[in-house]
């Protein structure tokens, strides 16, 4: 086995050895066992990092991979392997956990102090932080999904902690069935790939594609359905509507979940499989990343919860993820991915530190009705909260895409290759609309945030102002670190073109292995019918994959496209693409600022223009009453059908069937009471009679035996003379 493999095995199993501490004997040791977590997931870090060092810089080697696998599962020719996978991604991914996840676990320390349930919540944080590294490094579709159904349920742990709240219980459930439902689709996905494959790990996967064991419609479908778990996962359009709702758990389950976690892992995954997805899956993808960018994006700007506001924010920069590697801009998609979770992670602990103060200030003064997480309450905090305000303002900047930011090097990069797909795709041009859209919104609602929070007067009761302090080290010193790796001298050193830095160099886009066209592309006949046992060289349209775009194939008819890798040689579509996310950010921090900093622009007077669009963004486009309305409420109706069914016809079946067992009961007893029992009586009866008579006779005198023996005999006399 490898050193790396086996220092990869340590970080993994470090966290799985804290939790079993921490829920067996956590109560039990000094400060709730929060230091054994803390020493678990910081090694994790520390190693990690000598790999990403030593291993990953060191080489400069993109197709750097270490592997190793064993026999887990045999039944005759059937088998499956369990094995971890170190490849770039994996080291990067494991970067991102360790480091979002460590400085977590210290940020719990100030922020959970006093919790009655502290050392079983880091048990928790600890079995999240093994199962998402379990499906970082997973080798197969399989493990993969091991792991992504331990990220499901450590997840509802989380975010129902608070469960005596009915809010945060309901919230856990909600994330749990909905995740649930795109779980069964990425479920189906590996049984058709099993199916046609005959393997799920991933190079096998990959090798039987290439093959043609696995193409066209059935491959798309395959990859749809994979997809379907990320969209739960990964929050996206339609299956978005729980992701919200984990705000009721503890501030740094949300800057778990919505950072670097969970989350993430539907991203991850759909990177992951991005060598087999078909043109037609590609773009599909697209469209519901796209979407959900702008979709979550508008109903941010309507949101007064501080975290609900950042809940929406990460659903649309999962949008923009996606999109990204739906479009082929797969570098920048996962790049995107890793800058966001440091940012986001920031500005999550850092509403955390807000809240906290807000909940101090009021809890101080006895005022336990006064929201602490609305941001209408809030207001001047900056001078309060000198930390907290600096860094939430570079995350922001970052997450608004401001260039010297990171979140400025991997938005653009994404809003280039969707601008350069339109280009090469006109059909398709609503993606970039999705995407700048997107990116005014964004810029808009976090400034909304910074100036409604740390600017202008305190607009809650002005006694709890004065009781307002800064969180103490153990939450700052996460939000410096976290605010730090959010500049982008970390990722390039030109600060304007990430392919300039290490991420585009060692983590290129892969090789597509798909080679069935569209319907009207030209192709080999011979190739499609035989495509199962064709060599791959024969059967493989090659096409390279990049990050730049796909590009078309036209048939003869002029339609057509496939999804593909473009050289990117021409920088055109991503400097108009910079210039315009430039444009689009100021854009919308000036409006911002002019509404909520200089309040010459009346937002009161814009939503009362804006009308049902503005009632519609408020109330989240009224997705969980429509949800409420068809799918919770057929699901109830059948439910009261069958409970019909069961009173009325299963229960009165069983209710009749027994009152006619009774009624038989009742006859068969009858029965035995008066004709069995009656014969067995008389029987015993006329047996007593003859009994009685026959004691007359047994009287124990013999003078009485001689006389009765006389009689006898006279009688037989005369019966034999007469």
């Amino acid at each position: 086995m490898p050193t790396e493999i086996l220092l990869a095995i340590i970080v993994l199993l470090l966290p799985l050895a804290a939790f079993a501490v921490q829920i067996f004997i956590g109560k039990r040791l000094p400060r709730g066992g929060d230091w054994v977590s803390l020493s678990a997931i910081f090694a994790g870090l520390g190693i990690s990092t000598y790999l990403f060092v030593t291993r990953m810089l060191a080489s400069g080697d993109p197709d750097l991979s270490y592997h190793w696998s064993a026999r887990w599962i045999e039944l005759g020719p059937f088998h499956i392997d369990a094995g971890i996978n170190l490849d770039n991604m994996c080291i990067v991914m494991l970067m991102v956990v360790t480091i979002v996840s460590a400085f977590v676990h210290l940020y719990s320390v100030g922020y959970m102090k006093g919790d009655p349930r502290y050392s079983r919540f880091f048990a928790f944080l600890s079995l999240f932080s093994f199962s998402m590294m379990e499906l970082v490094m997973a080798d197969s579709l399989i493990l993969i999904y091991v792991g992504w159904e331990l990220v499901g349920l450590c997840s509802y742990l989380l975010i129902g902690f608070w469960y005596e709240k009915d809010s945060a219980a309901d919230a856990g459930k909600k994330a749990f069935i909905t995740n649930r439902i795109g779980d069964f689709g990425f479920f189906i996905g590996i049984l058709i790939i099993l199916t046609y494959t005959g393997t799920t790990t991933l190079s096998g996967v990959f090798e039987g594609v290439a093959a043609g064991k696995l193409s066209g419609s059935m491959l798309t479908i395959a990859s749809l359905c994979l997809f379907a778990g990320a969209i739960g996962k990964s929050a996206q359009f339609p299956l978005h509507v729980w992701l919200p709702d984990a705000m009721e758990g503890p501030t740094p389950v949300s800057a778990l979940i919505h950072a670097a976690t969970m989350v993430a892992a539907g991203v991850y995954m759909t990177a992951r499989i991005f060598p087999m997805l078909t043109p037609d899956a590609a773009v599909i993808i697209a469209l519901f990343g796209g979407f959900t960018a702008l979709l979550a994006a508008t109903i941010a700007v309507a949101q007064n919860d501080i975290k609900r506001v950042l809940a929406y924010s990460t659903i649309s920069q999962l949008g923009y993820m996606v999109m990204g590697i739906g479009v082929g801009a797969y570098t920048a998609g996962f790049f995107h991915l890793t800058t966001h979770a440091m940012f986001k992670a920031c500005l999550f602990l850092c509403s955390g530190s807000v809240i906290h103060a807000m909940q101090h200030g009021l809890h101080h003064i006895g005022d336990h009705k006064t929201e602490p997480q609305d941001m209408r309450n809030m207001g001047g905090l900056r001078s309060k909260l000198p930390i907290t305000f600096w860094t939430m303002l570079i995350a922001t900047l970052a997450l608004s895409g401001i260039p010297l930011t990171s979140g400025f090097l991997s938005k653009d990069a994404i809003l280039g290759g969707v601008l350069q797909y339109a280009i090469e795709n006109p059909a398709w041009f609503i993606l970039p609309v999705f995407g700048f859209g997107a990116a005014i919104l964004t810029a808009f609602y976090m400034f909304r945030l910074i100036f409604l929070t740390f600017f202008g007067k305190f607009r809650g009761p002005q006694e709890a102002e004065a009781h307002t302090p800064e969180s103490p080290k153990t939450m700052t010193i996460p939000l410096i670190v976290l605010a730090t790796l959010s500049i982008f001298i970390f990722y390039s050193p030109n600060p304007v073109s990430p392919e300039s830095g290490w991420f585009a160099k060692l983590l290129p886009a892969p090789e597509s292995v798909v080679h069935a066209a569209p319907q009207g592309a030209v192709v080999h006949d011979e190739i499609a019918e035989k495509h199962v046992d064709a060599p791959a060289e024969e059967a493989v349209l090659h096409h390279e994959t990049t990050e730049a775009s796909h590009r078309e194939i036209v048939s003869e008819q002029g339609h057509g496209h496939e999804a593909a890798a473009h050289h990117g040689d021409d920088h055109t579509a991503h400097s108009i693409a910079m210039v315009i996310s430039i444009i689009a950010a100021l854009t919308g921090i000036f409006v911002a600022y002019q509404t909520y900093y200089k309040w010459k622009i009346s937002a009161a007077a814009w939503q009362r223009r804006l009308g049902i669009l503005y009632r519609g963004m408020f109330n989240k486009w009224w997705f969980d009453e429509l949800y409420h309305a068809t799918v919770i409420a057929l699901m109830l109706l059948i439910a009261r059908i069958f409970a019909w069914i069961d009173k009325y016809i299963i229960d009165a079946f069983l209710d009749n069937t027994a009152k006619v067992t009774a009624i038989y009961a009742s006859v068969q007893g009858w029965f035995d009471d008066h004709v069995v029992d009656g014969l067995v009586n008389l029987s015993a009866w006329i047996i007593d009679q003859f009994g009685a008579i026959a004691r007359r006779f047994q009287t124990g005198r013999y003078q009485n035996y001689v006389w009765i023996t006389a009689a006898v005999v006279v009688l037989v006399l005369i019966f034999q003379i007469f």
